[in-house]
């Protein structure tokens, strides 16, 4: 099962999460959904932390 760091939701088959976003954050790997991913892409992209978001 995967979890989204973000809003929490989960994801029980895989497939589903090749959409979903990866990133590491002080040293912490971070998984995001593709809802959260598609709305902070900005962020995301600026490397800004999850908490900035």
């Amino acid at each position: 099962m995967t979890t989204c760091d973000f809003c929490g939701r989960h994801e029980t088959d895989e497939a589903n999460t090749l959409t979903w976003s990866f990133a590491v954050e002080n040293g912490r790997p971070r998984t995001y959904c593709e809802e959260c991913s598609r709305a902070n892409l900005r962020a995301m992209e600026g490397k800004l932390d999850s908490e900035w978001w």
